[in-house]
């Protein structure tokens, strides 16, 4: 049974860091494409990063670029989000997903974890 669970999230200032972690079992991490995404109430999920399985080729987002960094561990079967100079429309609920295919998708992504709060405030 696959199953993704996320955690890391919480209370961080405007341009602090926080660093989120999801743990997956039932699959191999080098087989799948990984995604960390978002959803802010009353928006979109967006494509926050992915990365793909093989090569580990990363993808962001346009908001995220050159703060975020996607990273993984196979040998703890765990992708991480480094997320850096934290702003305030960076609060949403962010969830990671895995997928069959190479995407940042939200659409395209099959399983899905409970999602971590993150809130920018001071």
């Amino acid at each position: 049974q696959v199953q993704l669970v996320e955690s890391g999230g919480g209370l961080v200032q405007p341009g602090g860091s926080l660093r989120l972690s999801c743990a997956a079992s039932g699959f191999a991490l080098p087989y799948y494409a990984i995604g960390w995404f978002r959803q802010a109430p009353g928006k979109e999920r967006e494509g926050v990063s992915c990365i793909r399985s093989g090569d580990g080729t990363t993808y962001y987002g346009n908001s995220v670029k050159g703060r975020f960094v996607i990273s993984r561990d196979n040998a703890k079967n765990t992708v991480y989000l480094q997320m850096s100079s934290l702003k305030p429309e960076d609060t949403a609920v962010y969830y990671c997903a895995t997928a069959w295919i190479w995407s940042c998708k939200p659409h395209e992504f099959d399983y899905w974890g409970q999602g971590t709060q993150v809130t920018v405030s001071s």
